[in-house]
């Protein structure tokens, strides 16, 4: 459904009592979560707001975002979560798995079908006919794609894993997806089931009622096949045994630790769990270019990425039992301040990365080449923006086409100014037109009469200087530009490419808004630059609709912001001046006493 770009129609706010209803609506959808999970994702006073979008085939989808992250999408009365809520929720819908090639074949449109799904040792989930499923990839728990089974667990089993299995409607790396942050999926280890639970019992119990000298010498004997990788097949039983000696080695020590952590209480062990992801966070996640950066934002895109892999933060099972209070007592340490610079929302505005706790935390053995993946990746999308080449050019007219005959071109012909100024020199020259007493004027033959001169002068003009020649010419040509973008091949457009449009509107109560138009003719996605500012001047922002404009889209930001946006437009994006519209409406900025 979204792996095509589709049409925001609007996006606003939600008003207390939508929020309400939409509460009520997704503990109706989903049962399984509890009282503070509801809260957490639809929370009372943080940002939420409610999008109204087309897809590429028409259909009408609303969409709600927390913190600009689509967290639902509800198609025809019915609410569906998307990937960002999975990643926090894993086990929220039944889950099936399949091999990680098959997640880029989904992601550009297609259905799952049954013979690219895993069956695990413990067997399918059970579902029926248009249950709601998460699809996984095989061996991380975090779900990539949203879909409804096209049949039950029974009559895919009888079906012979043959067929459609799940109508994909949303997936990782669609579009969706990428009007949130843009994050990647956590790695969360599968859940050990019952029944592998029940067979490690059984064959505990087979092992101790067996003599020692009874039991095999060959350690393949007693592995599933089930679990055994395909590298992991070819290897020799020899480096096999090695390996797995290896691995039981690693558990042991791993248990021990276990064992060591297990004598603290729960409520010690998620302090400890918000203290890691804490200073992980600071140290792998935020840059001095975030701040000030929203303390709930914080939590959700950064701390909440450097969790364990099956391990979950939760405050409420911490002995600060807000986030709130926790970010106090690290505020406490002057390791970082925090301040409410919004009224009811708090930013971390400063952060202390010389701290002797943030200097010694050493990240987690595991974690330290994925972090350095998502940094690359990160740093690859803000550099990711190399402003489009701009090229006036000029298409040969009607009204000009005997000028312009003699240098062998047509009406429609394409030229840049430069050949257009040459065309005209060769012309005069050719047709000994330059003035003797004058060098400066051109003499007026019938041909520039007809072509340059307006009915009213064509009596009284009998010259023209160089200057005017060139421009009466420019002006009567069909006007033209080529934008080459980054890495692609050029695209020529009829008509001047419009500015990027700013203007300062006056809404309810006297308050200002900021508008910009047409990033989109320079390459810039307008929600990309409506999260930046967002972040940088602290104040709500929206997408909608450019009047009048088809599959056009505004930024509307609070407040007059053209100071932060000349500095975006003009220094980080590097766009030309001449194609930004509005700069001088500017405020003034007081001079301090």
């Amino acid at each position: 459904m979204f792996s095509r770009a589709f049409r925001v129609r609007s996006n606003t706010a939600i008003k207390g009592s939508d929020r309400r209803k939409l509460r009520a609506d997704v503990a109706a959808a989903f049962p399984s979560l509890s009282a503070d999970q509801l809260t957490e994702l639809i929370p009372n006073k943080e940002e939420l707001n409610v999008i109204k979008i087309y897809s590429h085939k028409g259909e009408a989808v609303t969409v709600y975002t927390n913190h600009k992250n689509p967290i639902l999408f509800e198609i025809e009365r019915a609410l569906y979560p998307t990937v960002y809520t999975l990643w926090l929720y894993p086990d929220l819908l039944p889950a099936f798995s399949t091999w990680p090639p098959v997640l880029q074949k989904l992601a550009g449109g297609a259905d799952l079908m049954l013979p690219g799904v895993v069956v695990p040792p413990s067997g399918f989930p059970q579902v029926e006919q248009g249950t709601l499923c998460a699809v996984t990839l095989l061996g991380n728990r975090a779900p990539v794609a949203v879909g409804v089974a096209t049949m039950s667990t029974a009559e895919m089993l009888a079906a012979g894993m043959k067929g459609r299995g799940f109508a994909v409607l949303h997936t990782h790396m669609d579009h969706l997806w990428e009007y949130g942050d843009k994050s990647y999926p956590p790695t969360l280890a599968p859940l050990v089931t019952d029944s592998a639970e029940k067979k490690s019992t059984e064959d505990e119990e087979e092992t101790e009622g067996k003599e020692p000298g009874s039991s095999s010498s060959d350690p393949l004997q007693h592995v599933d096949v089930g679990d055994l990788s395909l590298k992991e097949t070819l290897m020799g039983k020899e480096e096999l045994s090695e390996k797995r000696a290896a691995e039981t080695a690693q558990d042991d020590s791993t248990e021990l630790q276990q064992e060591a952590e297990d004598s603290r209480t729960p409520q010690e062990q998620m302090d400890a769990l918000f203290h890691q992801c804490f200073f992980h966070a600071l140290k792998c996640k935020v840059k001095k270019s975030d701040l000030p950066l929203l303390t709930s934002t914080f939590l959700r895109s950064h701390m909440f990425s450097c969790c364990p892999a099956g391990q979950q933060l939760d405050i409420k099972k911490s002995s600060y039992k807000k986030f709130s209070k926790f970010l106090q007592c690290m505020q406490q340490q002057k390791i970082l301040q925090v301040k409410e610079l919004n009224k009811g929302v708090e930013s971390i505005v400063e952060v202390d990365w010389k701290h002797p706790d943030v200097r010694a935390f050493a990240v987690p053995e595991g974690f330290a080449s994925a972090s350095a993946a998502q940094d690359s990746k990160s740093e690859d999308r803000e550099q990711g923006y190399h402003a489009p080449e701009i090229i006036p050019l000029y298409g040969v007219s009607t009204r000009l086409m005997p000028l312009f005959q003699e240098s062998g071109h047509k009406k429609g012909s394409i030229l840049s100014s430069s050949e257009v100024r040459n065309i005209i020199i060769n012309y005069v020259k050719t047709n000994e037109l330059v003035d003797e007493t004058n060098k400066n004027f051109v003499k007026v033959n019938a041909i520039l009469c007809d072509c340059l001169l307006d009915k009213s002068e064509q009596e009284e003009i009998s010259n023209l200087k160089w200057d005017d020649l060139l421009s009466r010419c420019l002006e009567r040509l069909q006007p033209l530009h080529q934008v080459t973008f980054y890495g692609q091949e050029p695209i020529v457009r009829k008509g001047n490419l419009e500015p990027i449009d700013i203007t300062i509107a006056q809404r309810s109560s006297n308050k200002k808004v900021t508008i910009i138009k047409n990033l989109e003719l320079y390459g810039l996605d307008p929600q990309c630059v409506a999260n930046i500012l967002q972040q940088k001047v602290q104040a709500s922002a929206t997408i909608t609709p450019v009047p009048g404009a088809k599959d056009r889209v505004q930024v509307q930001i609070q407040g007059n912001q053209i100071h932060h946006l000349a500095k975006m437009l003009l220094e980080e994006y590097q766009l030309p001046r001449k194609y930004i519209q509005g700069l001088e409406k500017a405020p003034k900025l007081s001079r301090k006493k």
